[in-house]
């Protein structure tokens, strides 16, 4: 292991036990999402043969019209290098800077929930990218991973292929369970 590698480890490792777990707002608890108003995503994407060059882009819908509120894209320079398990170190800065605009420009317009493309706790040392901007910004964060990543007794095996095949209307979802039985993400239609 590199030292920057450590370094970035043991920075995930004090910065985990920050993160809030449960839900801590009133629409988080209600089942049609009352009080809800704003949703936001962000992501990272990469110039086509270009690892370097990349579109950072946070945009904010209303909820439950999923009208565009506010966009933001801006082209940055990724200068640091792709480590597995330590996205967030590459992105993160990028998209912190997005949601920075957004408070200076519009704050009334602040997202209450944002969708990263990354995960979150479902993540080698617990904490993936949607943590790290969760604790970065204030706002309650929500990983969505393109892929599974294979910890803690997850494994993209017959089982999980055949839950995902089950899964029929949109909204159907099963939890990805740890081998201690901690949910660590949920699949969705």
């Amino acid at each position: 292991m590199t030292t920057r590698t450590k370094y970035r480890y043991s920075g995930q490792s004090r910065l985990k036990a920050d993160v809030i777990e449960e839900d801590t707002q009133d629409w988080q608890n209600s089942p049609s999402f009352t009080g809800l108003e704003r949703i936001g995503g962000v992501d990272l994407s990469y110039v086509k043969g270009d690892d370097r060059s990349a579109c950072a882009s946070l945009v904010v819908l209303s909820y439950p019209d999923l009208e565009v509120l506010y966009e933001d894209c801006h082209m940055v320079d990724v200068s640091a290098p792709y480590v597995a398990g330590f996205l967030a170190f590459r992105e993160a800065p990028f998209l912190v800077e997005a949601v920075q605009r957004l408070e200076e420009q519009a704050p009334i317009l602040r997202p209450q929930v944002l969708l990263v493309d990354g995960n979150g706790i479902l993540h080698h040392r617990g904490f993936g990218i949607a943590c790290h901007l969760g604790l970065l910004t204030g706002l309650p964060c929500i990983g969505v991973a393109k892929n599974l990543l294979q910890v803690d007794g997850l494994s993209n095996n017959d089982l999980h292929k055949e839950q995902i095949r089950e899964l029929q209307a949109g909204g159907d979802t099963f939890p990805l369970l740890s081998t201690s039985g901690r949910i660590l993400g949920m699949v969705s239609t």
